[in-house]
Formats: structure tokens, sequence, C-alpha cells
């Protein structure tokens, strides 16, 4: 069967090596092959590898490299490929046609005149265009091929393209009844024993659905999995961005780098060890070949609703299972040979819960549905899988009634065990590309965003209001020191500004601290500033080995913790006033009239806007929005914790959030897959109508079960 390739191949006269991999597992099923009769039947150099373990690495690089430069030097190998008779009646044509495209410079360049005779009588549509863009006798030539078509049909009832297959496959039989034999015949296989279980058609399902059931627990459980290595990398995360404080930036520069693209970008960083368990998973169940048992499966149910088993896979890649990827799965529908499962495919992949998508309902859980986390996600990926199966349904009985339907073929793969190195690679190359995206579309939105909630900022006469309120605060502050405290003079002027820093640094630094790491801590920080220290201990300090208590240092402690406090709730204060009346807010509060009936504030319409270019953008955008009202990181917990403390003043309820979470599951791809959409439909107008139903059909789903929940009295 895959002989048949590689006589196409060879017919197309490019440099070719034949890899025959997985020999260890051809060798245990009591096959054996020549190899060395079938490189001099094909008459192509032929490798035998076993990939997983690295053998014959070595020798099929060194053969692609010999056969290269056999070809690039023009050296002749003694050795002829293969060229197959298609028998009496289609030669004498395909020579001829051979020879009026050997007079066609611009198609031989490029072309064999021997691969494009056959695909010419294959009646190949590529073919046909080649011949009309690059030939000046297209027209004789697509004639000749029409006329001799027409007689051999005539003659042979039977089309040119079904004699070619049989001798193809005919020529191969010969070959492998040539070259293989097996030494026991007719033993059940492990994978046959197996798949007696895994494929039955009661059996199956339920493992299916307890493989689903684990795949949800072990990544988005808050306990263990990818959700636990989440939490302990934070702490990372925000030294890090303590370390990004030190960087010699002030003013709106500053608050550009911290604010808008440092905070932006960690929002997203903290779930990479989410997507780095859920990666890992997926490698698993592709490298054992379940895989290809869940298409099995799948396919059952697809059929139904205008698919087949070969949209599962892209389906799959694009998030039936959380952490998908729609530009990953659109350009892997280039496999279905259906055109309209694939074009219908196509169309409602964007709606699958990409790996994008996963941040912001990991969020959205973590406030509303804490103790039932995993199983809300579960919801969203069912839900989400329910809606895309109807709207294919739709698709297939309207807009894509007319196009042409083909049967669907699936190869099941031996199981094998994955090794350790092959689902590592396959996590490594996901992640980077979520990584590498991080670090280019999202940096780059989390700029744009920072300047639409930061510009164009408050009137002068507010930015007066609160700087008069600070400095009241702070002569207030001084009072309170009292006449005969020794630190005043100490706290004045600059050096409020030098104690303030030494403050943060001395709270951030004792956190989690045991006793003997803490003590060491304060040897450090008196050394820096013993009277500092004596302040922001509360007035403890060790002389002559033994603790001793300083009343006025105490006294300013208390007196500063009080200012502390006031300052940052007024710069909390100022910069959500700020945010409110950037150019962002306003935009999300003129839209507040609409989208309110689907439960979304303004805070969530600005995330909405600058999740078109990527959805990671979301989350990124609510970071840098309460980033902006905070004077700390915003953590992945912290940013959960936040916005639960001011949507609970709102009134926000598990509705509100199931509601939005609807939306954002059927929002609109991002660019990227837009642009994979016309690379794959070469149709403006698909790509177009597959960026504007989904912003339509999410709104009205989510207004439906918001007013409808409140109307039933739900909360969601």
């Amino acid at each position: 069967r895959n002989l048949y390739l590689v006589f196409q191949l060879i017919e197309m006269n490019v440099p070719l090596v034949v890899c025959l991999n997985m020999m260890d597992v051809a060798k245990r099923r009591g096959f054996d092959i020549d190899t060395d009769k079938l490189s001099r039947e094909l008459g192509v150099p032929v490798v035998p590898t076993i990939g997983n373990k690295g053998k014959g690495k070595k020798e099929l690089k060194e053969t692609v490299w010999s056969t290269y430069k056999n070809k690039t030097d023009k050296i002749d190998s003694g050795v002829t490929p293969i060229r197959i008779d298609y028998g009496k009646g289609l030669e004498p044509i395909l020579a001829a046609l051979e020879q009026k495209l050997s007079e066609e410079p611009r198609l031989t360049e490029h072309y064999s005149p021997r691969w494009l005779a056959v695909k010419l009588m294959e009646n190949d549509s590529e073919a046909r265009r080649l011949v009309r863009q690059q030939s000046d006798e297209r027209k004789n030539i697509l004639d000749f091929v029409a006329i001799e078509r027409d007689k051999f049909i005539s003659l042979h009832n039977e089309a040119p393209e079904k004699i070619i297959a049989y001798k193809r496959y005919q020529t191969a039989e010969g070959i492998v009844e040539r070259c293989l034999s097996q030494k026991t015949k007719g033993r059940k296989t492990w994978t046959d024993r197996i798949d007696q279980l895994v494929c039955h058609r009661v059996a199956g399902p339920l493992i299916l659905a307890i493989v689903f059931y684990l795949f949800y627990k072990i990544t988005m459980s808050p306990d263990y999995g990818g959700q636990k290595l989440a939490s302990l990398a934070w702490p990372y995360l925000a030294k890090f961005r303590d370390l990004m404080t030190y960087i010699p930036l002030s003013g709106l520069p500053r608050s550009l780098f911290l604010n808008g693209i440092v905070d932006g970008v960690l929002a997203i960083a903290n779930y990479i060890p989410i997507f780095f368990v859920l990666f890992i998973l997926i490698a698993i169940l592709e490298d054992t070949g379940y895989m290809t048992r869940i298409a099995f499966h799948m396919d059952r149910v697809l059929r139904a609703f205008g698919l087949h088993g070969q949209s599962t896979l892209p389906m799959m890649l694009s998030g039936v299972v959380v952490g998908g990827c729609a530009v990953v799965g659109t350009m892997s529908t280039r496999g279905i040979k259906d055109p309209r499962a694939r074009l219908a495919t196509i169309l409602i992949l964007p709606l699958l819960n990409c790996m994008a998508k996963i941040p912001f309902y990991i969020l959205m859980t973590s406030i509303f549905f804490k103790k039932y986390q995993a199983e809300v996600l579960g919801f969203m990926s069912v839900i989400t899988l329910i809606l895309v199966l109807v709207i294919a349904k739709i698709f297939t009985l309207t807009i894509l009634k007319k196009e042409e339907e083909v049967p669907f073929v699936l190869e099941m793969p031996a199981y094998h065990l994955p090794t350790v190195r092959g689902v590592l690679m396959r996590t490594y190359e996901r992640l980077m590309v979520f990584i590498k995206k991080v670090g280019t579309i999202i940096v780059a939105v989390a700029v744009i965003v920072w300047c639409g909630i930061t510009f164009p900022g408050i009137s002068k006469e507010r930015a007066v209001h609160y700087n008069s309120k600070i400095n009241k605060a702070t002569q207030g502050f001084m009072v309170k020191l009292g006449k005969d405290n020794p630190y005043k003079k100490l706290l004045a002027g600059e050096g409020l500004n030098e104690f303030e820093e030494y403050w943060s640094g001395y709270k951030k630094s004792k956190m989690g601290l045991d006793e003997e790491a803490q003590q060491a801590l304060n040897e450090k920080f008196m050394g820096k500033n013993s009277q500092f220290f004596k302040i922001a201990n509360k007035g403890k300090y060790i002389e002559d080995g033994k603790i001793k208590r300083d009343k006025y240092a105490k006294k300013a402690y208390t007196a500063y913790r009080k200012l502390y406090k006031t300052i940052e709730r007024l710069h909390v204060t100022r910069r959500k006033e700020t945010v409110k009346v950037s150019y962002a807010g306003r935009l999300g509060q003129s839209l507040v009239p609409l989208t309110k009936w689907a439960g979304m504030d303004w805070k969530i319409n600005v995330a909405m806007i600058s999740s078109f270019a990527a959805k990671e953008n979301l989350v990124a955008t609510l970071g840098s929005i309460y980033s902006m009202e905070k004077t700390e990181a915003v953590s992945r917990e912290s940013l959960a914790v936040t916005m639960k403390k001011e949507t609970s003043c709102t009134g926000w309820t598990p509705l509100h959030a199931i509601a939005i979470m609807l939306f954002v599951a059927i929002f609109p791809p991002c660019l990227m897959t837009l642009i994979m959409v016309r690379i794959e439909t070469g149709s403006n107008l698909w790509t177009l109508f597959v960026a504007i139903y989904p912003i339509i059909l999410g709104f009205l789903i989510a207004v439906v079960v918001f007013q409808g929940g409140r109307l039933l009295g739900f909360g969601g």
C-alpha cells in the first residue's frame, strides 16, 4: 500500500530514499524483509530504521546525503528506478503525450514529462492547471488528453485512472512477494488483543470516557498535576518580576515595561506548567496509538453530523480535549479527502477549546467554581463539542449542501510504549509554539493595551486632588511621630522615599521564611541601615546579644503602616480612575449597554477586544488592567482574588461566569487562524464568514443563557 506513493515519487523524478521504519515491530510479527533486493527492485536506496530507538539514523543521514550529491553532481549510480508498465492500451498514449510535453520547456524544467503525462490521463485537476498556466500549446495538449481518454474509456469500459491504480497495486504486490516473507502467520498480535477490548462497541466508549475524565483530572485539578505545578512556579515568576523592578526606568517607560509588558506576559506565563502537563498527555495518547482509536469511536458520532473520522484529528488538535490550537488543526485538514467534510471542519474548528482560551476558563472557574473546577472545565469541552456538531450539521444541510462527499478510510497503527524522548520532543515543540506566541503577538498587544488603559490619563484637577491627599496624609504622619521622636528627621523629605523602598524590600524578602532564615535576613537588613531596620521590625533589635526595644521606632512603625495603607489606597483609586477614563476604558464602557445583556462589564469588554489578535490576551489584558490597579505583581491566584472581590461587590454570580465563558468559547478565531483559513479555503468570503458568524452566535448564546437563567432564577 505504501509502495503506491513510492511509485508516484519515482515518476516525479525526485531524489528519493525509502526508509523502512519500525523494523523491530516487523521482526516481532515474523516479517523478514530483504532490503537489498527491495532496493534493486525499486531502483532507489532503501534504509531500515527503528526510529524511537535511533537505530539506522546514521545510515539514513549518509544515504540521504549521497543521494543528494549524486543528483546535484549528475553522477550516474548505475541503478535505474523502476518504470511501471501501464499496459498496451495506455503506454502508446503516454508515450505520445510525453513527446508533446517534452516540447514545452517551461513544463519540463520543473516537472517530469512521464509523471505529468500519467497525471493528465488520471484527469488530475492540478496537472491540468499546470499545463494551462505554463504551456504555449495548452489547448492542443488538453484536447489530445480529452480525446484519448474518451477513446480509452469507450474501448476498455474503464477510466484510465482505474487501470493506472490497478497496475501500481499489481506491481507493488509482485515486489512484496519477492522481497518479504512471514515466518509465523495467523498469530494474534498484542495490538489485535487490546483492540478486541478498546474497539469494542460497548467497552470502547466506556474506556474513552474514563481516559477523558483522567485527562481532565490530571491537567486541571488544583491538588496535583498542571495546576499544582503552576502554583509552585508562581513564586519564581514573582521573583523574576521583582528583578525587573531594578531596571533603571522611571515614569511612563517604567509603567509600560512593568505593568504593560512584564505583567501581561507573566499573567500568561503562569499557565505554562499547565500546558506542559497537557501536552505530555496528548503526546502519550499519540505515541501509544490510542489517538487513532479515539478517531474510530468518534466516527460513529461525527458521521451523523455531516463529518467523518478524518475530522477527528483536526478537532483533537484544535481542542476537543482542552488545550489545542486552531492554527495547527486547520492545517491538518489537508488530509481530509471529502471536500464537504473538510470545509465543514475548517468552519467549526475555531469554536473548540484552543489552549489560548484555557487560562480564561481556569481564571473564571477558580473564582466561581473552585470546588468543581475540573468538572466545569470538562463541561466546557462537552458543551462546545455539542455546539460544534450541531453547527456542522446545520452547515452541511445548508451552505455546504452542494459540496462533494467521499468515503472515510482509517488505518489502525500498532500500539507502542511511548518513549520519554519522543514524548518530551512533542511536548517541547508544542510548548515552544505557545511561548513564541507569548513573546511576539502578546507582547505587541500588551503594549497597545497598556497605552489604551493609560492614556489620556486623569485630568490635572484630579491629579492635584490625589497629590494633595497624599501630602496631607504625609503631614499627618509627621505630626503623629511627635516632636521628640528622634526618627522624625530621618523620615523627612527624601528619607521617607528611601524608607519606603527599604520597607517594601524587607516585607517581600521575609515572606515564607523559617526562623533561622528570618534571623539571617534581619542581620542583612540591619547591616544595610540599622535605623530603618528598627522601624521596619516594630522597634525590636539585637544589641550585645540581647533583644531590645525602641519605643520611638515602634511608634514610627505604627504611624508609617497607617500612612502606607492610606497612600496605597489612594494609588489604587487613582489607577482605577485612570483605567476607567482611558481610551480602552471608554470603548469598553460604550459597549456596556449591549454587552450587559450577556453579563459582561467594561473590563471584560476591553479584554475581548484585545483578544481579536490572540486569545491569550484575554487574561494578559485583565492582568494589565488589575496590575494598573495594584502595587505588586498580579499572579494567577491574586488576579482571581482581586476579580472575586470586585465582582462580588458588583453582584456577579456563577451565571455571569458561565455566560461569559460560553461567549469566549465561540468568540472569533485569532488572526493566525484566520490567515490559515484563508490559505486552506483559498476564499476571502469563507474567511470573512469564519470571522463574523462566531461573534453573532456567541453573543446570542450568552444572552440566552444569562437572561434565561435570570428569568428562571438560576445562579449558574
